[in-house]
């Protein structure tokens, strides 16, 4: 079962807490604080497989959740950290989040950190110091990243077979490769992306077979754009057209006209045009169809005239697109896309970290920003030592003295970050 787009919800580990103890021997008075922190929580990451081909293991298993970090132990115990979960999609796979695409697996063995686990609380001992000795306060670990995200697999291809139902990409796919793709006479024959290799002159070509577009396929009719997606990833598109066609032309421009209508771009991708099941027809009747189509499709474009069942044509069609994509990728090479480089933090990013915002609302205040909402999430409210740390860390911040010059009063609530469990009062 072939299946390219699916949803699923990505929950990282949580972090493990800290915890508060002492330490406890025999002739030791006051052993100090041995609260040991807890473990970081597993990360999602995404592995691009290249023996995954479909999504379809994601209809069945549509979570998937890393596992927690351990809390720590007495004895300046670190709890074990949470396993990171691997999860293995096909190469071309794009993962989208709010419309969003966030990351793109295109080479095989590409690893992407999906979703963060998140670290654990400091415990007891971690806060000792010269002038607070006994400290009482250990945090809660961080909650981990969780997403809904949709994956989507683009076909990754030196070669996309194009042209209206039962045009013969099928036939061309199980004659040039050891493809076994479904084949009949009839229109719609292929109703999902099929993948064969097909090797010439000591090369091989990587040859994606899209189901058969339609007019209106960019708008959804027929198979429609369920299935254009796959187009965009190949170096190379072979335009294939059934000779037996009233208007070869008429054909070729409507299939192109879809392509672009669908993603404008792909007007500039190289194709090459091929008539296909030319066996048994004579040599002038051919010729007249390769006229009709050289008034219509632009100039330079290789016209081939084929017969997969015969073997007419085929290996030079092959060899013009072997000869085809080998110059899309030197190109490519030699303009390679612009890479991220490694991140570094400006200080105008660091003072970003840093901002805060504090707003009155009906009745209660709420405080916003990601360094203090940070803080507030490893802090545990049920605790007083816990409350009070935060409040000193709001104080140092000059979040206080805003909630002061705002009005706040004695008894009025402070909300912190989206959460209204992140909450004190004043």
């Amino acid at each position: 079962m072939f299946v390219d787009k699916v949803l699923v919800k990505v929950i990282a580990g949580n972090g493990g807490n800290g915890v508060v103890s002492w330490r406890k021997e025999k002739f030791i008075d006051r052993g100090g604080p041995d609260g040991g922190d807890g473990g970081r929580g597993g990360d999602v990451i995404f592995v691009a497989d290249p023996n995954e081909n479909t999504l379809v293991s994601f209809r069945f298993k549509q979570e998937l959740k890393a596992q927690n970090g351990v809390n720590g132990a007495h004895r300046n115990q670190h709890g074990r950290n949470g396993d990171d979960l691997f999860v293995k999609v096909p190469v071309g796979t794009q993962v989208w989040q709010d419309d969003k695409i966030i990351a793109d697996l295109v080479a095989n063995g590409q690893q992407v950190v999906i979703a963060k686990g998140g670290d654990g609380g400091f415990g007891n001992a971690h806060f000792k110091s010269s002038v607070r000795r006994a400290p009482k306060v250990a945090e809660v670990g961080e909650q981990g990243e969780e997403k809904d995200l949709t994956l989507e697999l683009k076909i990754l291809a030196d070669v996309g077979l194009l042209g209206f139902p039962n045009a013969g990409k099928s036939t061309f796919l199980s004659v040039i490769s050891n493809a076994k793709p479904e084949i009949g006479d009839y229109a719609f024959t292929t109703l999902t992306p099929n993948l064969g290799v097909a090797v010439i002159d000591n090369s091989s070509l990587l040859v994606a077979d899209i189901p058969g577009l339609i007019e209106g396929a960019s708008q959804g009719k027929g198979l429609g754009d369920a299935f254009l997606r796959h187009v965009e990833r190949t170096e190379v598109l072979i335009h294939l057209i059934d000779i037996y066609e009233d208007d070869v032309a008429k054909a070729y421009q409507t299939i192109n006209a879809e392509l672009v209508a669908y993603n404008k771009q792909m007007s500039k991708r190289p194709q090459i045009v091929a008539l296909t099941k030319i066996e048994g027809l004579p040599q002038d009747g051919i010729d007249q169809k390769i006229a009709e189509l050289k008034k219509v499709v632009p100039k330079g474009t290789q016209i081939f005239a084929i017969s997969s069942q015969a073997h007419i044509g085929v290996t030079e069609l092959l060899r013009a697109a072997q000869k085809l994509v080998t110059k899309v990728k030197s190109k490519a090479a030699k303009n390679p896309a612009k890479t991220d480089e490694l991140p570094t933090i400006s200080l105008g990013e660091q003072q970003k970290e840093n901002a805060w915002k504090v707003t009155k609302k009906e009745g209660y205040f709420v405080v916003v920003g990601n360094k203090i909402e940070k803080f507030a999430a490893r802090t545990n409210f049920d605790t007083e030592p816990g409350l009070r740390r935060l409040r000193d860390i709001m104080k140092k911040m000059g979040i206080m003295h805003e909630l002061e010059r705002q009005g706040v009063k004695h008894g009025d609530k402070i909300v912190i970050g989206r959460r209204t469990d992140y909450s004190l009062t004043f």
